[in-house]
């Protein structure tokens, strides 16, 4: 388990699962729009100096979400959540895969399905993820793609696009 000021990154290989949990000074409403609308995702989702950019999303239990992380080089790596659950705005959990532009599952890594938990208390709010896998492999397949650094970096964004929007 790793520890910082407002993160913990706890990998339970026993029941396959990464768990984040992320503290933000912000209210529930906030935090929730930044996670579910296109145009704040786009804004936090990717580390620098990567970006994410939608091609589409059907934010509804059944819909998807396709999106690209464009690296520096302008290279694109595809993946697609599909929704299970909505229960605005407390929680949503989705499967999420490595696709082409296309939405064409790429079988070769891992599947992960996603429980996004949200808290409020005050004018702050707890974020809570689950990310299961059906196999240890496939998570240390996403460890050493670099999720860990990867998703602190990208929450860490999340953080300064939530100070900037609540200050207004």
């Amino acid at each position: 388990m790793e520890t910082t000021r407002n993160l913990e990154f706890i990998k339970d290989v026993a029941n396959k699962k990464i768990v984040v949990i992320r503290h933000f000074d912000a209210p529930i409403d906030h935090v929730w729009r930044a996670w579910t609308e296109r145009e704040l995702l786009d804004q936090w989702w990717a580390p620098k100096p990567w970006k994410a950019e939608t091609k589409s999303i059907d934010f509804r239990t059944g819909g998807s979400w396709l999106y690209a992380m464009v690296g520096p080089d302008n290279k694109k790596e595809w993946c697609r959540a599909d929704f299970n659950s909505i229960d605005a705005p407390r929680n949503f959990s989705i499967t999420e895969y490595f696709t082409d532009e296309n939405s064409k599952k790429n079988d070769e890594l891992p599947t992960m399905n996603w429980n996004v938990d949200f808290q409020s208390a005050d004018e702050t709010t707890k974020v809570t993820v689950s990310i299961t896998f059906d196999k240890v492999e496939d998570m240390e397949t996403i460890v050493k793609m670099g999720f860990q650094e990867g998703f602190t970096a990208a929450l860490g964004n999340l953080e300064e696009l939530l100070m900037e929007t609540t200050s207004k």
